[in-house]
């Protein structure tokens, strides 16, 4: 430090595009640089064992990180940030303090991961790359898009894909040990949150899928998270995002994403991209917020692309991707210093982070390409005048060869040598607990959508008032007949391709559900089970509205056993729909072609139902094996006019009559058999039940490739040590 003060003047005294690349050096007098003295974090758990009673003072000395530990009482505030401009702020008037969390060390070692396909010249996305971060800390890995941060970050957590093989040592506490159920929480980039509800809503019903117990003992855990992201003021707010109400900021939806993960209390944080598509005010709030997180002991580690100067100083330690390489891991002056030791010392007027991925990004190699002939009034274009794939090998060896490697190195040898204490579980919520949150849950945010479920409601009923103001007055003569069974299959096959409407909501529950699940909060059949449970109100206010203002305007048979059977037959009608529905959001998890696969196949269900032409004269081969056979409309009109033609009789002139199944031959096949419409509706429960279980084989599928994917690292892990 001493020596860049030194030199401050003289590099301030001369321009960026003036001074060679030798003679810069960073400024110590940057805002964004801390003082001396004032770097205070918690180190390993073999320096300081017992989070809850100490405050530890580490000072990084020149050479690496050497590490001086003053250990202090616990003060009763916050602990500073680690930054000299940006000091904490002030505790409000009874506000209470946040509880200690006892972190963990985290430490990678020859870390490579290989995906196939994920590059086009090389399968690893990452290289060898060392590492540590420690309790109490900010580890940040940043570098230019492509350059295997997510995926250094999904290999520290065990988030890999499938495809994906990971190779090298990664140790918790020293221990080469997976980190259990509830030990470390996963954020990421993507936000999935439940727009109907409040903060304080969703953060409980998090806590409830996540955390054994009673509930009044989560309500403590949801305000601490709720005090530790600083959402007082929005705890009561609608999420929102969609609908007619107006969301929160992307800052305050970010943050509660991560206070979902803080009612576990984990010990570890992982987050991709916290500062994703904020501005610089609300990535500010951001770094103080999870600076402060960071103040009560948990181990931070996240990815970031860029930052501004006042948030690139609260950064403890910086691992520096560019293309899988690590060009730097250290302390965040170090970083600094590397780069001017290097040849490529940050200018004045630059931010830092800015400087760095200028140097490593070869996308500006394009831009300088198109600009070679344009200077500015300061000079050349770029502040870095060798080409970026030279810089990168230029930063690359003088890493590999300065005192910062060889701190790392023998930093990860003090964090390996000893084991420490290995992390517990802290235990799941049963799975009835679960099924019944997420089916009261639901039947919240129904309450509360009515674009995706009132309106819909409100579209059924205007529909069977249109259809049967259309067909009413039919009488129950011969001649009604035929114009009876019309009307039945429009309401019906109708009314099916109106349940498209839902698929935007069940898309949303979908994702909701990948989310929850990546972070082991819910299984698939805890998923369908509570989706099934709260979707049955729903379904069957439609079916028992619809069926009476379709039942009396088009004049069926006026006994209730034969309405009671019309609204069960329409009911499971929707139950099956619903099931379907479920089985191409799955697949596509995408609205337009989910839309588009349901309406194609609604369509050829309707020609395969038996209206157009009779089921008995399709052609064998494709439309009456499988598709009429499949088709729930066939079952369900046929239940439908079962019910409303077996056991009557039509006169045919004065002397003869004829039964209902004789006046239905021309118009509809069904059977003679009394019992048959309740064998009709057997199949649809069936349909209903098989739908589900195939949408559980895809939502298991996803788990089970986890699982596989788990067994296949720690196999390569076990192969690699044995070597």
């Amino acid at each position: 430090m001493e020596e860049i003060q030194s030199q401050s003047d003289n590099y301030r005294s001369s321009s960026s595009s003036a001074s060679s690349p030798a003679s810069r050096v960073p400024s110590s007098n940057f805002f964004y640089l801390r003082k001396p003295g004032s770097l205070r974090q918690p180190i390993s758990f073999e320096d300081s064992p017992e989070w809850e009673d100490t405050d530890v003072d580490v000072r990084v000395e020149e050479g690496g990180d050497s590490i001086n530990i003053a250990t202090t009482p616990v003060s009763p505030s916050l602990s500073k940030l680690n930054s000299g401009s940006l000091p904490s702020p002030p505790l409000p008037e009874g506000a209470t303090v946040v509880r200690k969390i006892a972190g963990a060390s985290i430490v990678w070692k020859d870390l490579t991961v290989t995906i196939k396909g994920k590059r086009k010249y090389s399968e690893r996305v990452v290289k060898s790359s060392n590492g540590y971060a420690l309790p109490g800390t900010i580890t940040v890995i940043m570098g230019p898009a492509k350059s295997g941060k997510s995926t250094l970050l999904r290999a520290l957590a065990g988030r890999l894909p499938q495809s994906a093989k990971m190779y090298g040592e990664v140790f918790v506490n020293g221990a080469k040990s997976s980190m259990p159920y509830g030990s470390y929480g996963f954020v990421k980039r993507e936000i999935n949150l439940i727009g109907s509800l409040t903060v304080r809503e969703f953060l409980y019903y998090s806590a409830l899928l996540q955390l054994p117990g009673f509930f009044c003992q989560k309500k403590s855990v949801v305000e601490d998270a709720i005090h530790a992201m600083s959402l007082g003021d929005y705890a009561n707010r609608l999420i929102g995002g969609h609908c007619y109400m107006k969301g929160l900021p992307n800052g305050e939806r970010r943050r509660v994403s991560i206070a979902r993960e803080l009612v576990m209390r984990p010990h570890v944080l992982f987050i991709d991209e916290p500062l994703y598509h904020l501005d610089s005010v609300s990535a500010l709030l951001m770094m103080v917020t999870l600076k402060k997180l960071a103040s009560t002991g948990c181990t931070l580690i996240f990815t970031i692309y860029q930052s501004s100067t006042e948030v690139f100083g609260l950064f403890d330690r910086i691992c520096l991707l560019s293309n899988g390489n690590t060009l730097f891991f250290g302390e965040t002056l170090s970083c600094l210093q590397h780069f001017s030791n290097a040849g490529f010392p940050c200018p004045i007027m630059q931010s830092p982070s800015d400087h760095f991925l200028r140097a490593i990004n070869t996308d500006f190699d394009r831009i300088i390409a198109m600009c070679k002939n344009w200077q500015d009034d300061n000079g050349d274009f770029s502040s870095v005048n060798m080409d970026t794939a030279v810089a990168i090998r230029t930063l690359e060896a003088t890493y590999r060869s300065s005192a910062d490697a060889a701190a790392v190195e023998n930093m990860i040898l003090r964090l390996t040598e000893k084991e420490g204490p290995l992390l517990k579980s802290k235990g799941k919520a049963g799975s009835a607990t679960r099924i019944a949150v997420l089916t009261w849950r639901s039947l919240l945010i129904m309450s509360r959508e009515w674009k995706y479920y009132w309106l819909r409601l409100i579209l059924y009923i205007i529909f069977t008032l249109s259809v049967g103001t259309a067909f009413s007055g039919l009488g129950h003569s011969l001649s009604s007949v035929v114009t009876r069974v019309a009307a039945i299959f429009v309401f019906v096959s109708f009314t099916a391709l109106l349940s498209i409407a839902g698929v935007p909501a069940i898309m949303k529950e979908v994702k909701i559900y990948a989310s929850e699940e990546s972070n082991q909060h819910l299984g698939a059949l805890v998923f369908l089970v509570g989706q099934l449970l709260s979707s049955i109100p729903f379904l069957f206010l439609i079916s028992i509205s619809s069926s009476l203002v379709f039942y009396f305007l088009i004049g069926l048979r006026d006994e209730f056993s034969l309405l009671m059977y019309f609204v069960l037959n329409f009911f499971m009608c929707l139950l099956v729909n619903e099931g379907l529905m479920l089985v191409v959001v799955s697949l596509w998890q995408d609205v337009y072609w989910s839309t588009l696969s349901l309406l194609s196949v609604q369509v050829i269900m309707m020609l395969s139902a038996g209206y157009f032409r009779i089921r008995n004269a399709l052609p064998k081969p494709v439309w009456t094996y499988p598709i009429s056979y499949i088709a729930f409309h066939t079952y369900s009109i046929q239940g439908l006019l079962e019910n409303e033609y077996l056991g009557t009789s039509f006169a045919v002139g004065q002397v003869r009559t004829i039964s209902g199944y004789q006046a239905l031959r021309s118009a509809y096949d069904i059977s003679m058999d009394s019992n048959s419409k309740w064998e009709n509706l057997l199949v649809l429960f069936l349909m209903a039940v098989g739908y589900r279980i195939l949408v559980f084989g895809l939502l298991y599928f996803r788990v089970g490739k986890k699982e596989f994917l788990y067994k296949i690292f720690k196999c390569n892990r076990d192969t690699n040590n044995a070597r």
